[in-house]
């Protein structure tokens, strides 16, 4: 195993425990790779939605651990520390910059790998950041096959981000299977919205925003949306939306996780649009099967997919200057993060940057 330098023997840590249903920085040891891990130091580590789910119920099936403190987060970039000797990746190298997803214990060979890997037929499947710590520490573990060198072009600590939010609102927008030229909506701006809108308009296609918080439709507006529109505030956004758009949008992406905001998604389509269920919702959401079944819109959805795939994303995001909105903390300020995050305040993506 090809190694690096000096290692501390503890790193810090933000974990949260079940029991108290709170989060706090501790000291843990440096985790040990096993014989397809690499050992990474972080640079920097975002948060996303779904890291709240430890503080909220869901029914969305979300498995959170064992009940033993857990490091929270599972996106993020660092510095190949040590690469294992059976990793066939000649690009991972010692010093490398890189980015990584989160699934550990699984195949990446069989047919629900190919889907997600929270589907492997080994049924052992866990994601850092849940089942096992994640990336709000200073040192992680993460197997080969989920993590991709960074291109030069890429800052390493603003590209934390792309490694959920970016890959995330990636496949939302390219699944949807429209031509460019054609009308997109964007339902929520936020974290992953304000991707999905640089995304597609840089895949040619017409934008239609549309958030509850005016200071994201500014950052959608900067993003280039052709037109935002606030429901809260604008009682026939609906109305004109068919107009602007001709009839309604081709696919509209929902990135929330508001049981209201998809309600209300497939007014937003045309006859035959697609809407793209993304953003998870605490509670299940519901679907006209009359509607769907009549052809009136059709239902797809989209995650942050597979390691293999998110190549295309990274490239383009460089290619195209594709860059999250980030507002940089202190390990020690994850509280503040989490609170602003959860009121709603959180304007682009939230991370942690370490200290170099």
């Amino acid at each position: 195993m090809a190694t690096n330098g000096n290692l501390p023997e503890k790193i810090r840590a933000a974990q949260y425990s079940i029991k108290t249903n709170s989060l706090s920085i501790n000291e843990i040891p440096l985790p040990t790779p096993t014989k397809d891990q690499l050992l990474i130091k972080v640079a920097s580590a975002s948060l996303c939605h779904s890291d709240l789910m430890h503080f909220e119920p869901n029914e969305a099936g979300i498995v959170l651990g064992d009940g033993a403190p857990v490091t929270i987060g599972h996106e993020a970039t660092g510095y190949i520390v040590s690469v294992p000797e059976s990793c066939q990746n000649p690009t991972l190298k010692v010093g490398a910059k890189i980015g990584f997803l989160c699934p550990e214990n699984v195949c990446y060979e069989c047919a629900g790998c190919q889907v997600h890997n929270a589907w492997c037929e080994g049924g052992k499947a866990v994601m850092s950041g849940f089942g096992r710590d994640g990336f709000f520490q200073e040192y992680v573990t993460s197997h080969w096959r989920n993590c991709i060198v960074l291109p030069e072009s890429l800052d390493i600590y603003e590209a934390a981000p792309l490694f959920c939010a970016g890959v995330t609102s990636w496949q939302g927008v390219t699944e949807a299977g429209i031509k460019p030229g054609e009308w997109m909506g964007i339902v929520g701006c936020g974290g992953l919205g304000h991707l999905g809108i640089q995304y597609a308009k840089n895949l040619g296609y017409k934008v239609i925003a549309i958030d509850l918080v005016d200071a994201q439709l500014e950052e959608a507006k900067r993003g280039g949306a052709d037109y935002t529109f606030n429901p809260k505030t604008d009682k026939d956004y609906l109305e004109k939306v068919k107009e602007v758009t001709g009839g309604g949008c081709h696919a509209a992406v929902n990135y929330t996780n508001s049981v209201a905001a998809y309600d209300s998604t497939p007014a937003l389509l045309r006859f035959d649009g697609v809407m793209m269920i993304v953003g998870i919702p605490q509670k299940g959401v519901t679907v006209n099967a009359l509607e769907v079944a009549l052809g009136r819109f059709r239902v797809k959805g989209a995650s942050n997919s597979v390691p293999q795939k998110m190549g295309p994303c990274i490239e383009f995001s460089a290619k195209h200057n594709i860059k999250p909105h980030v507002t940089f903390y202190k390990l020690d300020q994850i509280q503040e993060m989490i609170d602003t995050m959860h009121a709603g305040k959180a304007t682009g993506r939230l991370a942690v940057k370490f200290d170099d």
